[in-house]
């Protein structure tokens, strides 16, 4: 028996790809580390320097208390935006009782065509992703329709 999505109907053509992603994100992690996505305001982009723009921003914010710059990596793989923590173990430590483990992490998120990476910052144990998309230029193009026969 064959799987029936909503994106298979006929009238959606060329989703196969998206239909994917959404099986790709469903699997998630095991949520660490926490993160919040919201929808930043043109003033607020002013304010952090980014000047005003008529474009939709995003911001992605990780709490990566205890990585320093250079253990983490923000890389783009396709429509796909990775971040990837990694912590050494420091082996000439004695610990008495260890609550805080240095952990590795790996946080995907499926971008959607036409967003792209604006900067990162890391700040108070916080790393910050701004997002921007792009509004795509209307195009209206006539198809002629040709007459067939004699």
């Amino acid at each position: 028996m064959s799987r029936m999505s909503l994106l298979s109907s006929p009238l959606l053509l060329g989703f196969e790809e998206m239909e994917r992603l959404i099986d790709r994100v469903g699997k998630g992690g095991d949520g660490y580390p926490p993160y919040n996505i919201e929808r930043i305001s043109a003033g607020e982009a002013t304010a952090n320097g980014a000047g005003q723009e008529p474009f939709d921003r995003l911001r992605i914010t990780l709490a990566v208390a205890g990585f320093k710059r250079e253990q983490l990596e923000i890389t783009l793989e396709d429509n796909q935006l990775v971040i990837r923590g990694r912590q050494e173990e420091d082996k000439a430590r004695q610990y008495i009782h260890r609550g805080i483990a240095a952990r590795q992490f790996s946080r995907s998120f499926v971008l959607a065509e036409g967003i792209e990476v604006k900067s990162a910052d890391l700040k108070d144990g916080l790393l910050s992703i701004d997002l921007v998309r792009r509004e795509p230029e209307r195009l209206v193009r006539k198809v002629d329709i040709r007459q067939s026969g004699p």
